[in-house]
């Protein structure tokens, strides 16, 4: 009969991050564990904290290591900027780390793709429109 394991070890590259701020005119933040994250190696980050509330769905997304002052680009496989749209909270994301002589980005494995952004609907003083259901 086989043996079934109650605990194991999770991976060393499993990375959950540490916090999520937004702040306008900079973007989505994810802060996660300091220490040093090495060119060409991959890593999964987990989402672990809600998407603060007042995030615009076109804010860039940042990582950030620690309490670094430097912040990276999340990207896609194809190099642009992932925006806040992308992203989703309790989920992992895989990623490769990629520097340069003096800067770095976390590029993801797979695209992702924003659920959508465009508004819900037109009112004409561009403020965001719940539409009513059934209409």
């Amino acid at each position: 009969m086989g043996r079934c394991k109650n605990t194991c070890r999770l991976c060393p590259n499993l990375i959950i991050s540490t916090a999520v701020t937004f702040t306008a005119g900079t973007g989505l933040v994810i802060t996660i564990p300091a220490g040093s994250y090495n060119n060409n190696c991959k890593y999964c980050i987990v989402v672990g904290q809600n998407i603060p509330a007042e995030t615009t769905i076109t804010a860039p997304v940042f990582i950030q290591i620690g309490t670094g002052a430097v912040l990276y680009q999340l990207t896609q496989p194809c190099c642009e900027q992932v925006t806040a749209c992308g992203i989703k909270t309790r989920t992992k994301y895989c990623t490769r780390v990629h520097t340069s002589g003096d800067a770095g980005t976390f590029r993801l494995l797979e695209r992702v793709c924003c659920v959508t952004d465009n508004l819900k609907a037109l009112n004409g003083d561009g403020t965001p429109v719940t539409p009513t259901p059934g209409a």
